[in-house]
């Protein structure tokens, strides 16, 4: 029987865990405790935050708008809900600072994650990705914290060319086996979007890969990503576009049609009070 009460040490063992069984899973994205609680129900065995699903959230566009401070709340908000381990995004620590990359590790653990991914994006329009040393070493300076803690505390090493107009594949490669180096436990490349590009990098690797989906116009199924070998599945801020895509229409059905037909699709409050109880 699953300990119904798990402690944070025992949540990051169980999310080490979940990369080293055979086949792959899937860590869906809430964005807040109810979206939270809701997957939690479904059956799902880790959770993953989404940059993008708290702005939306916050009434903000993604892209630097939001603090580590909001984002650490609402993370927190996220590990009270479920007893689930909940894998945090930290874009790129919040620091150009290596100390600042540790200490953002450190908070992070405190506010009850078990895991976080660290990115190679700068911030900067003007020089939007950090040079691959700087990168690798930023990595390394995570991957320290997080082995410092007691408990398994997962990083993973995001190379981020392909969301940043540079969809050059030997180099995020060259990236990516930098982080490996660097101690990443885990590696992402978002942005791939052919079967072709994710099995040549499972063949230049040697560190769990986790691919996004919920792209349109790239859908595999999972059983198919789990043959060609990835690992870990996220889907980013597509639960949260889902969500938006649904309100929007029903509030333009109102709108300009002036019908309330959306109505017969929306979920009963009866099961969502189920579900929040």
């Amino acid at each position: 029987m699953a300990n119904i009460n798990p402690t944070q040490s025992e949540k990051a063992k169980l999310f080490k865990s979940l990369h080293e069984r055979p086949g792959c899973f899937v860590i869906p994205n809430p964005w807040d405790a109810g979206t939270a609680k809701i997957l939690a129900t479904m059956g799902y065995e880790a959770l993953a935050t989404t940059s993008a699903g708290l702005a939306f959230s916050l009434g903000q566009p993604d892209g630097g708008n939001i603090t580590l401070q909001q984002v650490l709340a609402n993370a927190k908000e996220i590990t009270s809900a479920t007893n689930l381990p909940v894998s945090c995004d930290l874009e790129n620590g919040y620091s150009h600072l290596l100390d600042g990359i540790a200490q953002t590790i450190k908070l992070a653990a405190e506010a009850g994650l078990v895991a976080g991914s660290i990115e190679d994006a700068s911030g900067d329009a003007s020089n939007p990705i950090y040079e691959i040393d700087e990168a690798a070493d930023r990595l390394r300076a995570a991957v320290e914290a997080a082995d410092a803690l007691s408990f398994p505390f997962i990083v993973t090493g995001r190379a981020e060319n392909y969301l940043h107009g540079k969809p050059d594949l030997k180099d995020t490669i060259k990236r990516l086996q930098r982080f490996q180096e660097a101690g990443a436990h885990v590696l992402f490349a978002p942005g791939l979007k052919t079967k072709q590009e994710i099995t040549t990098v499972l063949s230049e690797i040697d560190r769990p890969l986790n691919v996004i989906m919920g792209i349109a116009g790239f859908e595999p199924t999972i059983a198919e990503l789990a043959t060609m070998g990835v690992k870990r599945i996220s889907v980013g801020s597509a639960l949260s576009r889902a969500a938006f895509g649904a309100f929007i229409n029903a509030a333009k059905e109102i709108k300009e049609q002036g019908t309330f037909q959306f109505a017969a699709n929306a979920v009963a409050y009866k099961d969502l009070n189920m579900m929040f109880g």
